[in-house]
């Protein structure tokens, strides 16, 4: 059987690696390659981050001193590894007002 102390440190190494991997995105979108490779990861990562901190709250394990936080942030964790698989590639998607063209629509005028 496994401890759930365990459970608990491996639910937290798996979302700590998946924020720093996420923090450092940018620097990975230099290469195409690279920032496949890295949203793939991250997905992964999340995902099975998702089904430890349901394994957790299964075992009835406490993550930071609750039994009710595991079952919420493994849904968090499904939808964030959902938006990290989209890839945009600096498309604007909101259709709202840049404001660096804002400043050179109105030198223009």
């Amino acid at each position: 059987m496994v401890s759930v102390d365990f459970i608990e440190h491996l639910a937290e190494s798996l979302c700590g690696i998946s924020v720093i991997l996420f923090t450092f995105i940018a620097t990975f979108s230099r290469s195409e390659k690279a920032e496949y490779v890295v949203q793939n990861l991250i997905a992964i990562l999340l995902i099975a981050a998702a089904i430890v901190l349901w394994w957790l709250s299964l075992s009835g394990g406490e993550l930071w001193g609750s039994n009710y936080l595991p079952k919420p942030l493994s849904l968090v964790c499904i939808v964030i590894a959902i938006s990290a698989r989209m890839n945009i590639k600096g498309e604007n998607i909101s259709f709202g007002a840049n404001p660096h063209t804002i400043g050179n629509s109105n030198e223009d005028e």
